[in-house]
């Protein structure tokens, strides 16, 4: 009986992706705390999620009538996440709107769920070889 790996793996994957290209945006934002007039970003992971799986939901969403109509894609050909501006609680003289502080904690909680992620991945891994190879 074939076993569909992606089917076995659930979202957990694609949350993993996720969680790494939140991890980038979440040190660009740090490392830009000092720079003037940037805007702190961030991504909406559950409805980032919701897309990567094919759940949609609600809202407004991309139709393509023809095959020849282009979709929307990242550089390496997946669907990239929305960037969202985040607003600021007390945005700085210059114009930067990196909050410090609320960027480190969402930095350590988005690397304890990576973290978490990648615990179940490998249980779920670790499961499938102990099937194969039967010990």
């Amino acid at each position: 009986m074939p076993v569909n790996l992606d089917t076995y793996l659930g979202v957990h994957a694609q949350a993993l992706k996720l969680r790494s290209q939140r991890t980038e945006v979440l040190a660009a934002n740090l490392a830009n705390a000092d720079t003037p007039n940037y805007r702190a970003r961030d991504i909406d992971f559950r409805a980032a999620l919701a897309a990567a799986s094919g759940n949609m939901g609600s809202g407004v969403h991309l139709s393509t009538t023809s095959a020849r109509h282009i979709g929307v894609a990242g550089a390496n050909g997946t669907t990239a996440p929305e960037l969202k501006y985040r607003t600021p609680l007390a945005p700085a003289l210059d114009g930067n709107t990196v909050d410090t502080q609320l960027e480190q904690a969402a930095f350590a909680e988005n690397s304890v769920r990576y973290q978490a992620t990648l615990t179940f991945l490998n249980s779920k891994f670790r499961g499938l070889m102990t099937a194969i190879t039967g010990q």
